[in-house]
This record gives C-alpha cells, structure tokens and sequence, in this order.
C-alpha cells in the first residue's frame, strides 16, 4: 500500500479488482435517521482518495433515493468506481417494517431498468439479488440475470443472504462473483455453511455490517435510548432492552484489544473482518457504513492493522454470546432457511 491508499482484492475468480474495503452507501438516505448531504458527498470524495471503489446501494434505500443521491458521483468518477446495486426487496413508505420480496423475471427486468435511470449509467458493475425469495426457483432468477450480462446492462451478478446450498445451484446457471450476508464479530452464522461455499466455488464474500451497525464501535449502547424515532435499529431485537445491556458487555474483549493497538473499537472489528480472507481462503471486502469523511479516514486505516493469535483468541468467543437474533424475522436470511 502506498500514498495512504488500501490495497486491492479481485470480487471472485472472474470479478473487478475493488479495494479491500468498500463504502456501504444506506445510510446516506436511509434507515439511519436524519443525515447531511454535504458531508455524505464529502464522505464519496474521500473515500475513492483512499482506493476505496466499491459503492454499495440498493434499490430498496429509500425507495430508490439512494440510487438517486450517488448518481452525480458516479457521473463524475465513472471509471473509478465499481457500482454494486440491488433488486427484490421492497419496503412500502407507509409501513417500514415490512419487507416485500420478489425475484420473478419480470420484476428484475423491471428493476434493473429502473435502477439504471436513476443511476444514471449504462451498465451497473455488480447487480444482486437482495434477498431470496422461496416461491420462485433460484435458478430462475438466476438465469434472467445472466441475461442482463448477456444484453450488456449489468457485468457481474451477485447475491445477498443465500445459503451455501442456494448459491451452489446459482453458480451452476451463471458465475457468481460475490455474495453479501451479515459477518461481524457479532454475526458469525454464514462461516457453517455460506463461506465454505463460496470459498469452493471461487466466490467474494462481502460483509455488510461489519460494524455492527454501529453497536461494535460504541456509539450506541441501547436503540430505544440514544437513537431517533426513524431509526430502523430500534426494530432490531439485539439493540434494544435487556439484549442491549447484556451485548454492550461483549465489547470488553474489543477494547483491550484497541487499546493494545491504540486503535477504536471500530478499527479493531474491522481489522477482524478484513482478516476473514486469510482465516478463510477467500476474497473478502466488507462495506462499513458512514457519512462522515473521518469516519472513512478511520475505517481504511483499520486495513493496516493485524491483530494477533492471541487477539483473535480473546475475540472469538464473542458472537456465540450475542443475545437477540440480527432481524425480528430471520426467514429473510441465511440463517433463517439453512
């Protein structure tokens, strides 16, 4: 690594070449309560400064807002950056908490045209399929995604929240060259089935929340109590009464380790996603989320930290003592249908 700028990884056997870590966009128009457009734009600039080229978003943020909001970025940074974008999961203004999923071709058709408007470009680098579901055979979702490639508006295909089996027969209809689930220190689910998977098949695997949504950094110790109203964490059961009092104190671990390093608890997190590729075989490159220009200063830093066989030890244990499932209905993930 050189000039302050993080190294780079291939998005599986076939993909682009991406920088180690990518920028999870949501929280720009979404999800996170009220954010600053200014400074999320500064967030975009800073991060591509630092070989950060992954962009991760979906249609689903805000409604397609978030599509929308980084498309003056792209337009200028074009060939700098990889857009990764999402179809199938849809969330009705009206009632937040409810999720409608669909993955029939008609509706990807759809979708990817939609995204390409708002975006504004051609072609999307990376297009997934941001949840799975049941009731349409996945090779048949699979199979109108591999005719987008073919037709020239998408150039890699991804998935979000499959199972090591589900991406296996994905693979058979088109090459794969990422999938996107949960990992943190506190979300360790994917490793039984979905990481081997991927591993066998030449597959990245891109953490999202690798942060915790911010729980593993300490920026909030109880949703109900420090975050606002539209706040989406307070409708996620780990964060809240009794189960955030009990995770807040699995954080010890992280901090002695941060000290030794003289690093923050997001760092450190961070640090252990990223040393994933190593314990695991594979390409990985999480997608920490931010709209503050320092916070990505920091996130990219945490890609020069090495944390020890020792260190990792002392880590280990904390994701089987996490209390509280990640979502209140888990069937919309992985781990819910392995």
């Amino acid at each position: 690594m050189t000039d302050g700028r993080i190294p780079t990884t291939r998005l599986g056997d076939d993909g682009p070449e991406v920088g180690v870590q990518g920028l999870g966009c949501m929280g720009m128009s979404f999800g996170y309560g009220p954010s600053d457009a200014d400074a999320s734009r500064a967030t975009l600039e800073r991060a591509l400064e630092l070989g950060v080229t992954l962009y991760d978003t979906a249609d689903a943020y805000g409604a397609g807002e978030n599509e929308r909001f980084l498309a003056p970025f792209f337009a200028a940074h074009r060939d700098e950056v990889v857009i990764a974008t999402k179809f199938a999961l849809s969330i009705p203004p009206d009632d937040p908490a409810k999720r409608i999923i669909r993955n029939d071709p008609p509706y990807v058709r759809r979708s990817v045209e939609a995204s390409l408007d708002r975006l504004g470009v051609d072609v999307i680098d990376l297009y997934y399929m941001h949840r799975r579901d049941v009731n349409v055979p996945i090779e048949e979702t699979v199979a109108v995604m591999a005719d987008l490639v073919r037709e020239g508006k998408v150039k890699h295909l991804g998935l979000s929240e499959v199972t090591g089996d589900e991406l296996r027969a994905a693979q058979a209809v088109h090459p794969i060259a990422a999938v996107q689930s949960e990992w943190s220190l506190f979300s360790r689910d994917i490793e039984a089935g979905v990481v081997p998977a991927a591993r066998e098949l030449g597959v990245a695997l891109v953490p999202y929340s690798p942060l915790g949504r911010g729980f593993l950094t300490g920026s909030f110790a109880n949703a109900d109590q420090d975050l606002t109203a539209d706040d989406f964490r307070r409708r996620q059961p780990r964060f809240t009464g009794d189960n955030a009092e009990a995770n807040a104190a699995l954080l010890d671990p992280v901090r002695a380790v941060a000290e030794a390093h003289d690093a923050t608890l997001g760092q450190i997190a961070l640090a252990w996603a990223q040393q994933r590729a190593q314990a695991h075989g594979l390409p990985v490159i999480p997608i920490p989320g931010t709209r503050r220009p320092t916070r990505v200063e920091e996130n990219a830093a945490a890609t020069r930290i090495v944390l020890t066989p020792d260190e990792l030890s002392s880590l280990e244990p904390i994701a089987e003592k996490v209390s509280g499932d990640r979502y209140a209905d888990m069937t919309f993930t992985s781990a819910g249908r392995e």
